[in-house]
């Protein structure tokens, strides 16, 4: 029984840490990409000098969903449970918006918010996970 516990700690460490790594470029690459439009909007007082006016509002639904399922990672460092929620809630969220106004089917390179929307999901799946497994062994 020892041996078991102590083999189901470790993989629960691990699986913390895997989305914790996994982690850690999404969070950074959501900075650069915030930290260059914050420059851009103060330096030229515009945040994308070549954005097209009169677009959809739709369109930045994405994007900003996505910033939010970043932010809710960034939460999961400390809280687990909530962050990881967090995370899904908003990756969930913006599916359905891709496929309503993104079809993969009308242009297959439409596959690629779909692919980011995943890449930032899994690690809140792991953190979710960690928390189960965690809260399992509490008990």
């Amino acid at each position: 029984m020892k041996k078991s516990e102590e083999t189901s700690d470790k993989t629960t460490r691990r699986i913390r840490w895997i989305a914790r790594i996994w982690s850690i470029p999404v969070i950074a690459f959501a900075l650069v990409m915030v930290i260059g439009y914050a420059v851009n909007w103060i330096t030229t007082g515009v945040a994308d000098p070549h954005a097209v006016e009169n677009y959809p509002f739709i369109e930045n639904l994405p994007p900003m969903f996505m910033l939010l399922a970043i932010i809710g990672l960034g939460i999961a460092w400390f809280k687990e449970k909530l962050g990881g929620i967090i995370n899904l809630f908003f990756c969930l969220v913006t599916i359905p918006i891709l496929i309503i106004h993104w079809p993969i089917i009308q242009n297959p390179s439409n596959i690629v918010p779909y692919v980011t929307t995943i890449i930032i999901a899994f690690p809140g799946i792991l953190f979710l996970v960690y928390w189960q497994r965690s809260k399992k062994r509490e008990i």
